[in-house]
């Protein structure tokens, strides 16, 4: 792994929750015979903070910062290709005899292959092989496309490793068939810097963002502590933080 991106991996489990918070309170323990009132404040403060970000109400307002207004075919006017990001596998699933989508990459596969029906653009799948495992992201991805919702693949990048390599392996191919404007099919949270990343090689994007955030009244159970909640806080306290980094040049 490159320096930097080992970096970005050791600050990301340092940071984000659960690890974050539990290092917090961590330290506020082992302070607590020191300097007892720090030690308490540190302690508290990493439980409480884990404890907001478990609860759906919490998780559903950090969402709802990236969220933006649903794809409407109309505005893909222009558009020549639908990409769809890859956002990880499932590894060795005995029901599939291997590895196949993981969830967030499931759901953006059937949510572009409804794209690229709604709009008939060709469709690039962007994502190449985690570590220790031969099978790419985009190979899983395009098989699915096609032998399971029935949306030919036209492009197959399976280098990439991030987000920001999704966009520059996937732009040359794209502008190779004449294609500077595309219709972007990522999790809602995930749209803005991966927007971002395109536009740097001369991509116009138009956003399809899936996941986005309901509404409705609030209840009890908004409140109180869940592990799907704490994923989502997580997704999205990641790409403040990935955004932030891109606003810096890193």
């Amino acid at each position: 792994m490159e320096p930097l991106a080992a970096l970005r991996a050791f600050v990301k489990v340092l940071v984000l929750p659960p690890a974050g918070p539990l290092l917090i309170a961590l330290a506020g323990l082992l302070l607590l015979r020191r300097a007892p009132r720090v030690g308490r404040l540190l302690a508290w403060a990493g439980v409480a903070t884990l404890t907001a970000l478990s609860t759906p109400i919490v998780a559903w307002l950090l969402a709802r910062s990236f969220d933006a207004p649903a794809f409407d075919p109309a505005s893909a006017h222009g558009a020549q290709a639908v990409v769809i990001l890859s956002g990880g596998l499932r590894r060795d699933a005995p029901e599939y005899g291997g590895d196949t989508l993981g969830r967030l990459t499931a759901e953006r596969v059937r949510y572009g292959a409804r794209v690229a029906r709604a709009t008939g653009l060709p469709v690039l799948v962007t994502g190449g092989a985690p570590r220790d495992t031969a099978t790419t992201e985009a190979g899983v991805m395009r098989d699915a496309l096609e032998q399971e919702y029935g949306v030919p693949v036209r492009w197959v990048e399976d280098r990439s490793r991030n987000t920001r390599e999704n966009a520059a392996r996937a732009a040359p191919l794209l502008r190779a068939d004449g294609v500077t404007r595309v219709v972007l099919v990522a999790h809602a949270f995930d749209v803005p810097r991966a927007a971002a990343e395109f536009r740097r090689h001369a991509i116009e994007v138009v956003p399809a963002p899936t996941g986005l955030t309901g509404s409705g009244p609030l209840v009890v159970s908004d409140f109180i502590p869940t592990a799907p909640s704490l994923l989502m806080s997580y997704y999205a306290l990641y790409e403040h933080v990935a955004n932030a980094a891109l606003a810096l040049g890193l």
